[in-house]
């Protein structure tokens, strides 16, 4: 007596089915992944400008002067920078400088190429002397709250 096996698999249609449905949750994961990734980064921001913040406040209570540049940052204190790095800790954002000899604004703005220049809400930061702290969407739009947690 004869008997047959029948193999079992999976049809084209049934893989196919599979295939449209992957699609379709990557088309819906991918970007929200990807918003999920710039929120974070953000974080890079925020934490240079605190730092370079703190180093400002150091420098001004030894030397009664902030420091004016970003060519000044990266230096000694003696040499009249503040010793903070211009690029982010994880290479997101650069640091730029606008001071007196009463204030400054600390400025982080993505660097091109680096993953976040397409995040549209929170394009720039800035942190004054005052401790103001502003985020602006990439139309110069104040976002703030958005930005800053």
């Amino acid at each position: 007596m004869a008997h047959h096996s029948r193999q079992r698999g999976m049809t084209l249609m049934e893989l196919l089915t599979v295939v449209v449905i992957v699609g379709i949750l990557a088309t819906i994961a991918v970007p929200s992944y990807r918003r999920y990734l710039q929120r974070a980064n953000r974080s890079d921001a925020t934490t240079m400008l605190l730092r370079a913040a703190a180093a400002q406040e150091k420098h001004f209570l030894q030397y009664s002067t902030y420091v004016t540049t970003t060519a000044n940052l990266p230096n000694t204190h003696a040499a009249g920078g503040i010793g903070v790095p211009i690029v982010s800790e994880r290479g997101f954002y650069a640091l730029t400088v606008a001071a007196t000899a009463t204030g400054y604004t600390l400025t982080a703005a993505p660097i091109a190429g680096a993953g976040q220049t397409d995040d549209t809400d929170c394009a720039t930061f800035t942190f004054t002397e005052a401790g103001t702290k502003e985020a602006r969407n990439s139309a110069s739009a104040v976002n703030t709250n958005s930005c800053f947690r």
